[in-house]
C-alpha cells in the first residue's frame, strides 16, 4: 500500500497496518452478506455532473481551495446537504 502524502500528519501506524494479516483484521461492526446479496444487488452509476458558471465571493472559494485537492466536489457535497436538509 503506498502512502498518500498530504499536509495533515496522519496519526495512522501506516507501518503497522501493512504488515498485519487477514486474520488480524477485526470484522465484528460488518454484517455477513446473505448468499442472495448479489442477485437483489443494483448497480448504480453516479448522475453525470452539469458544469457551470457560478459566482462566488472570493473569502469562500479560497476557504475551499486551501481544503486541497477536490474543493469542488466538497463545494458540490456542501451544495448536496444543503438541498437535503431544505428538500421537505
Amino acid at each position: 500500500m503506498k502512502e498518500k502524502r498530504t499536509s495533515k500528519t496522519s496519526r495512522t501506524d501506516w507501518e503497522r497496518v501493512t504488515n498485519m494479516t487477514d486474520k488480524e483484521i477485526d470484522y465484528s461492526d460488518i454484517p455477513p452478506l446473505r448468499g442472495d446479496f448479489f442477485k437483489e444487488a443494483h448497480i448504480r452509476w453516479p448522475e453525470k455532473k452539469q458544469q457551470v458558471t457560478l459566482r462566488i465571493d472570493p473569502d469562500v472559494i479560497e476557504f475551499f481551495k486551501k481544503q486541497g485537492k477536490g474543493y469542488q466536489s466538497m463545494i458540490n457535497a456542501v451544495l448536496r446537504k444543503y438541498v437535503e436538509a431544505h428538500n421537505h
